[in-house]
């Protein structure tokens, strides 16, 4: 992939896109360029929106531990993001933000709070009380239910993965691990919650109005990047 130079302007701005069903591999290999493309001013801040085929991710510190059983011989997948294993699958909203935490002035507490803000502020748009849990940073929660993930890295400045909304994923794949390390976690998703079944592409728009406001960013749109299919973003 080649990424030529986006011209910047003096506003906060960023890129996003939503790409539909993409492989682990790719997305990975994606935010890396991004990442390489972000860190020498290249291009503004990035945001990748997507689903994943189903598979097992492990952080670069722990993970291989959590798996209880994986009887549908599901991909497990070594990644250097942080925290434990979590399950990715259709039905899932991923989102890979490519930022410049020095440029948003930003540390890495704040920006991992702002991101759980994203979420909480879209999952009340459908009635939902989102919560934060103390002693398990790093996601939003419903009660003692876990509804979004996040684990990211941060590299110059820059960062990437993100976080993992389950929308209306396949839940039962989670009961093949401890999600995140934790025990006796009960994950739910939007259309669990609400009783009925919610689309991934019916909440792009509302994530993208919720990342807008709380990071004070705003969306470009119309920018291509040129790469091996063509992204535009």
């Amino acid at each position: 992939m080649t990424i030529t130079k986006v011209c910047l302007t003096g506003e906060k701005m960023y890129l996003a896109d939503y790409l539909g069903v993409v492989s682990y591999e790719l997305a990975l290999n994606l935010q890396q360029r991004l990442a390489r493309a972000r860190a020498e001013g290249n291009i503004p801040d990035v945001v990748l929106l997507l689903q994943h085929p189903p598979l097992f991710t492990i952080g670069r510190f722990r993970g291989e531990e959590d798996i209880i059983d994986n009887p549908d011989e599901i991909e497990v997948f070594h990644t250097n993001r942080g925290g434990s294993i979590t399950y990715h699958g259709p039905g899932q909203l991923v989102g890979y933000p490519i930022l410049n935490l020095k440029e948003n002035s930003l540390g890495v507490r704040e920006y991992i709070w702002k991101l759980e803000a994203v979420i909480i502020n879209l999952l009340l748009g459908f009635g939902i009380q989102g919560q934060r849990m103390a002693k398990h940073p790093g996601g939003v929660w419903v009660g003692d239910q876990k509804v979004c993930s996040i684990g990211i890295h941060v590299s110059r400045y820059i960062t990437t993965h993100g976080f993992a909304l389950n929308v209306n994923p396949d839940l039962r794949y989670f009961e093949y691990i401890k999600p995140c390390g934790l025990k006796n976690t009960v994950m739910t998703s939007i259309s669990k919650l609400l009783g009925y079944p919610v689309v991934v592409e019916a909440i792009i728009e509302s994530w993208l109005q919720s990342f807008s406001e709380i990071f004070g960013l705003k969306r470009e749109t119309g920018v291509f990047l040129p790469g091996e299919e063509g992204i535009i973003v």
